[in-house]
């Protein structure tokens, strides 16, 4: 789904859990009530990821610190109002033309920051037309929607998903959300749980409970770039889904594993170029860009070697590499900003490379 991205892939149902050679969004083992925990063996990672943003990719109603510490959110958008209210823990969202109102209680909220909002009317699932970002610390358009022009209050309440891009959406925001092939919006589990990217997961949990250690989900840590791209992209776009859907512009920076891909020191079978070799998915992303600096030297420090050629060192700094080579670009609106994964030499004024 385009939750605060583009539209939905045409080839997402074709990608494949790399791990476990299953379909992305195929349902999971229900557990068991005597099945151990992940944290019973596993507690470091589990509390850490506790706070980790894909463990918050989907929330449902509740305590939600960004929509409680902003109880009181509207935008006017052409003739309509929007209004966003929360209150002892229940958030509601309104769209008025200033004679009629719609008002209906935000069921799903997806994104642990910026936020996009899937509500249901009459058994129809919408996606909310503006999202909050925390940039602006308030509501606008949500992304790709820019070009929508409602007629009537109706098509200004939000645009409606099908089932099949429902299915997809929430594949990627939750967990256990197929039944028999269909969407189970009751007993879904929000955020990406550990089954979601360790396939076998809850068979590993079921065999322990037996004192059978032997069922171990395969490591994603053994995967190269090329195969850690396809596995993020299931949600994060892959290089191919990006070209065969011809997403072209600023708007694909969003895409990391397609932005990754087209740098030039990317090599598909080196693991120090992957997204795991940066990125630990147990915890929030950090910030400090300092700390990235050793992933960089690990092919372009002095003592470094290349699988395939020599990786030319700085001449400039050897320090705080990933502020210049990896530069912020606002998505077009303004209302976010991303870091582009495509490692370049950034040359002032030249276009968005695509």
């Amino acid at each position: 789904m385009k939750i605060l991205g583009a539209r939905i892939l045409t080839l997402v149902l074709l990608l494949c859990a790399l791990s476990s050679g299953q379909t992305a969004f195929a349902a999971s083992p229900k557990p068991s009530a005597n099945q151990p925990a992940c944290a019973d063996c596993h507690s470091g990672v589990t509390s850490s990821y506790a706070h980790a943003a894909m463990h918050h990719a989907l929330e449902t109603p509740g305590a939600n610190p960004t929509l409680e510490s902003h109880p009181n959110l509207s935008v006017q958008q052409g003739q309509y109002l929007y209004t966003v209210q929360t209150r002892n823990g229940r958030s509601t969202y309104s769209v008025s033309d200033g004679t009629n109102a719609l008002t209906v209680p935000i069921r799903w909220i997806f994104g642990q920051h910026a936020q996009t909002w899937v509500l249901e009317k009459d058994g129809v699932l919408y996606e909310s037309l503006v999202s909050y970002f925390p940039l602006d610390q308030g509501l606008a358009t949500t992304p790709g929607d820019a070009k929508i022009v409602p007629k009537d209050l109706m098509q200004a309440f939000g645009r409606k998903i099908s089932a099949w891009e429902s299915l997809q959406c929430f594949g990627c925001h939750a967990s256990n959300v197929v039944k028999g092939k269909k969407l189970d919006l009751e007993n879904l589990s929000p955020g990406v749980g550990c089954e979601r990217c360790h396939a076998g997961a809850e068979q590993h949990k079921a065999d322990a409970a037996r004192g059978n250690f032997s069922s171990l989900p395969k490591s994603l840590k053994t995967m190269n770039a090329e195969d850690a791209g396809n596995f993020c992209g299931q949600c994060h776009r892959t290089w191919d889904a990006t070209v065969r859907n011809h997403w072209h512009g600023p708007s694909d920076v969003r895409f990391q594993p397609y932005r990754l891909a087209n740098s030039k020191c990317f090599i598909g079978n080196d693991p120090r170029i992957s997204c795991l070799a940066c990125h630990n998915p147990h915890q929030q992303a950090d910030h400090n860009l300092v700390s990235y600096d050793a992933k960089c030297l690990a092919c372009h420090g002095e003592t470094a070697t290349n699988a395939t050629s020599a990786a030319k060192s700085c001449p400039v700094s050897k320090s705080n590499c990933v502020s210049c080579h990896m530069p912020r670009v606002p998505l077009p609106g303004g209302h976010a900003i991303f870091t582009d994964h495509l490692i370049r030499i950034v040359k002032p004024g030249e276009p968005y490379p695509d």
